[in-house]
Parts: structure tokens; C-alpha cells; sequence
């Protein structure tokens, strides 16, 4: 038995439950998940930021997941600060440690993923549909729910704007977004 120390008091344990319960508070993302997020985060090819974006995105991101109220709601929103930390490392502006890996996590992963990849084909087939040249260049992930977005990146991408939103307002109906 090894002494285990809890608040205030101490207790014993055998080494298998240590050895459990140390690897549930210190596993990192294994090395091949860690590979898979660097290549995702290269597929998308996002344009980097300044530094204070990301911290404000993240800012975001976590009194956002505070404010969630369903599982679906702190799924998402923890999928959102995954990201954020996610992308801001790929970018060279590791904002803080990453969560220890745990076994909740994979399904966060999952969701991000599916999330935000479902996001970037969105805006390519959008453009593709409004016959921009350079649909492959579209490179964006933010919500397309929002009609405000819409235009703003119909700008970055030299898009006709009204054409964009109808598009975009049409390829909703059928496209499957996760929020």
C-alpha cells in the first residue's frame, strides 16, 4: 500500500489505483492525436493572427462555455476553446498548457473537427457555387449561420456579396453545420 495524501487527510491506496488516478490528471494528447491536429490545422490553412486576437478569442470562447446551459451548448463551446488553444499553438502563439487528456476528451476532437471542417467546405462550395475562380482559397470557419459573416468574408474573397448570401442562404437548407 502507498500513502496518498487527500485534503486533510491521509489514506492508502495500492499502486494500480495511483498509477490510474495519476494518469487521468497528467496524460497529455497522445503523440498521434497531436500529429492529426497539426495536419487538420494545415488542411484548413487559415491566416494567422496577432497575438491579442487569439487572446481575445479564447476570452470569448471560455465565458461562453461558463454561459452554456445543455450538454450540446458546453460541448460545442468546449470544442470552441479547444480550438482556439488548438489553432493559436499551430500558429507559434501557445496561449496556455493544454488540457490534460482525459477520457471525455475524444468526443470534443470529434465534434471540433466535424465542427469546423464541416465549416471550411461550406465556404469553398459556396464560392465554388457562386463561380469564384479561387473557391479554393476560400479558407474560413467562422459560423455561416450568422448573415453578418456572410458578407465580411464574401469581402475578403472578392465575392459579390448579394450572390454569396443567397448561396450561402440556400446551401444552409441542405448543409449539414453543427453549432
Amino acid at each position: 500500500m502507498v500513502p496518498t495524501r487527500h485534503s486533510s487527510s491521509m489514506t492508502f491506496s495500492s499502486p494500480s489505483v495511483q498509477t490510474q488516478q495519476t494518469r487521468e490528471t497528467t496524460l497529455r494528447p497522445p503523440a498521434s492525436m497531436s500529429r492529426i491536429l497539426l495536419s487538420w490545422h494545415r488542411l484548413l490553412g487559415l491566416s494567422s493572427q496577432r497575438p491579442s486576437w487569439y487572446e481575445a478569442r479564447l476570452r470569448e470562447e471560455l465565458a461562453e462555455r461558463r454561459e452554456a446551459q445543455t450538454a450540446l451548448q458546453r460541448l460545442s463551446e468546449t470544442c470552441d476553446v479547444f480550438y482556439i488553444l488548438g489553432r493559436a499553438r499551430h500558429d507559434g502563439y501557445p496561449l496556455r498548457r493544454a488540457p490534460a487528456f482525459s477520457h471525455r476528451h475524444p468526443p470534443v476532437y470529434a465534434y471540433m473537427m466535424s465542427k469546423y471542417t464541416l465549416r471550411w467546405m461550406f465556404y469553398q462550395i459556396a464560392a465554388l457555387l457562386c463561380g469564384s475562380p479561387r473557391f479554393r482559397q476560400v479558407r474560413e470557419v467562422v459560423n455561416p449561420a450568422r448573415d453578418s459573416k456572410l458578407r465580411e468574408v464574401a469581402a475578403r474573397h472578392e465575392i459579390e456579396p448579394d450572390k454569396f448570401e443567397r448561396v450561402c442562404r440556400c446551401l444552409r437548407r441542405v448543409w449539414p453545420l453543427l453549432p
